[in-house]
């Protein structure tokens, strides 16, 4: 019995080490945003994953929303950022789409370039400027390959998970684990995308201070029955407020 388990542990140990080899050997450099990332996949692959997954996202928002001159106007503000920024000089396929559903308050990115926004986040919006901040966000998480990121991190921990069960039965703890960690990365995606997006309308002539009004937008939407921030894959609005603000200062600055 004895030897039994430390075979179990030797197995365990070796694929959890190679995990860690895994995660060291695809650590790489985001060449866009300068941050350290695991990141399984090129590109095109990422392009491939968001086009093939685009159909059924938007099926379960209800399908696109049936006004062209509408669609044709979210595509055109989407571009305009695209083209006045660094995302056009990516690999990425950007292409912009507003869903009918009415009463999910959403926008999300696939990865390679597939943007949503539904309708009733766009009812929402205020002006031009609010549905800028609202895609110069979004274009933010393809660049900053955020997906890309999320899904080697899973499949790493999914690696530990398996050699914790293994060595010692403790499988359910590091997923529990690794869990948290993508969520902390996910709140960090989020507060990164929003200081690209402000760059993004910056260049594109907007005016980021409309991003605030996003924010508030979204936090009048949860109301009070709003998760607090550690509970929650996004940031408080309130605190991403912060955020942005300290973004423009910086970018005018800069200027």
């Amino acid at each position: 019995m004895r030897n039994s388990w430390k075979i179990r542990l030797a197995i365990g140990a070796l694929i959890v080490g190679f995990a860690m080899f895994k995660k060291c050997a695809n650590t790489q450099e985001n060449p866009y945003t300068g941050t350290s990332q695991v990141i399984s996949m090129d590109p095109q692959e990422e392009i491939a994953i968001g086009l093939q997954s685009a159909p059924s996202m938007a099926q379960e928002y209800g399908g696109l929303y049936q006004d062209q001159r509408t669609q044709n106007y979210v595509k055109m503000v989407g571009q305009k950022l695209v083209n006045s920024s660094m995302a056009r000089d990516t690999p990425y396929e950007y292409d912009f789409h507003l869903l009918a559903d009415a009463q999910t308050i959403n926008a999300f990115a696939l990865p390679g370039g597939q943007i949503f926004i539904t309708q009733a986040l766009y009812s929402k919006l205020e002006n031009e400027d609010q549905l800028a901040g609202v895609l110069g966000h979004e274009i933010g998480h393809v660049l900053g390959r955020h997906s890309a990121d999320r899904i080697a991190n899973s499949e790493i921990w999914q690696t530990i998970s398996m050699g914790a069960e293994v060595g010692g039965g403790m499988g359910g703890a590091a997923g529990a684990f690794g869990q948290n960690i993508l969520l902390g990365n996910g709140r960090d995606d989020e507060l990164e995308s929003d200081d690209l997006g402000v760059l993004f309308m910056i260049n594109a002539g907007y005016d980021p201070y409309q991003m605030i009004g996003v924010m508030k937008i979204l936090k009048a939407a949860a109301g009070p029955s709003r998760v607090p921030e550690f509970q929650s894959t996004h940031p408080d609005p309130d605190n991403r407020i912060e955020q942005i603000e300290a973004s423009i200062e910086k970018y005018r600055e800069a200027s």
